[in-house]
């Protein structure tokens, strides 16, 4: 009997195509993730691919036949780990998918944020012709990037920025090792040097207790007034209130944020009234390319495992 493979939020047809031809069964649900909906949806399932939704205990234990999880992305912190470790559930997700998609929006926003971009074209489509005068944009090249992070995202953020526009980079991360960091980055040794040297900075760490915050009032307090925050990783690495702050009170330039601490962002929220804040809807990593390659990864990843073979990313539990 087959495998059944339950996709409860839609994938595109490049992983399906590949579970189908490998004889998977695909179940595909209808991307309504209500515990009761999912609990029925993945009662007979073998393995998950999961993109956003949670997946707690509770729904979890449904699934009697459970064997993998392939996450369709790189955080999982919305997959109850403690579950799938006490119940040999093997987690699989697909690190290097999006690594691309995420440094070319950080580097779209190094452009946009130096040159004024946003401004610049709400300023023009009222008429305001004479804000090519009284706003100035600024050059990349020659300015500092900081990467808080040097892992895939960051690592290749830093040469597209030394290579395409001549930046210097510098960077701190505590647990890379002395090889990933090739001679054109300047190697820091704390966070605080890259906030106080970094005309952009730029964040590339995971959420956890160590990082969770790591923009706050102190390391604000010690940037360069002309410099700014960018943000493709996750929201809770920012104090929403006191970024907001340091905006206003001008004491950085501004701000590029694509994630944010509550998602979506309510009604009204400070950030809406900053015109030199760009947001995005936490979409860096969603281009169609990236969508093909992570929903592939994902499947290869349920199938390595349901295929006795070792998969290339597991999740560590």
């Amino acid at each position: 009997m087959a495998y059944e493979v339950v996709i409860p939020q839609d994938i595109t047809e490049l992983g399906k195509k590949f579970l189908r031809d490998k004889g998977y069964k695909i179940r595909v649900g209808n991307g309504n993730m209500d515990t009761e909906y999912l609990k029925r949806l993945i009662i007979n399932a073998d393995a998950i691919l999961a993109r956003t939704g949670f997946y707690p205990r509770e729904v979890l234990a449904s699934a009697k036949n459970l064997k993998v999880i392939g996450r369709h992305g790189v955080g999982y912190d919305n997959l109850d780990l403690e579950y799938c470790k006490e119940n040999n559930i093997t987690i699989t997700y697909t690190p290097s998918a999006l690594s691309n998609a995420v440094a070319e929006r950080t580097i779209g926003f190094i452009m946009a944020l130096g040159q004024q971009l946003v401004f610049i074209d709400a300023e023009t489509r009222t008429g305001n012709w004479e804000v090519r005068n009284t706003h100035r944009g600024n050059e990349a090249k020659n300015k500092v990037l900081g990467l808080i992070g040097l892992g895939r995202i960051g690592s290749l953020v830093a040469k597209k920025a030394y290579f395409g526009l001549d930046m210097k980079v510098v960077a701190y991360d505590k647990y890379a090792s002395k090889k990933a960091f090739p001679k054109y980055i300047n190697r820091l040794y704390s966070a605080e040097e890259v906030f106080e040297k970094a005309d952009f900075v730029s964040l590339h760490v995971p959420s956890t207790s160590e990082t969770n915050g790591i923009v706050n009032k102190r390391t604000l307090e010690i940037m360069k007034p002309s410099a700014y925050i960018i943000n493709c990783s996750r929201g809770e690495l920012i104090d929403e209130v006191d970024l907001i702050k340091a905006i206003q009170n001008k004491r950085i330039r501004g701000a590029a944020l694509d994630v944010f601490n509550e998602e979506p962002l309510p009604d009204h929220h400070p950030f809406f009234e900053l015109d030199n804040v760009l947001l995005t809807p936490h979409n860096s990593a969603l281009t169609n390319e990236t969508m093909d390659i992570i929903g592939l990864h994902a499947a290869q990843g349920i199938d390595d495992v349901l295929s006795n073979r070792k998969p290339t990313w597991p999740v560590k539990l």
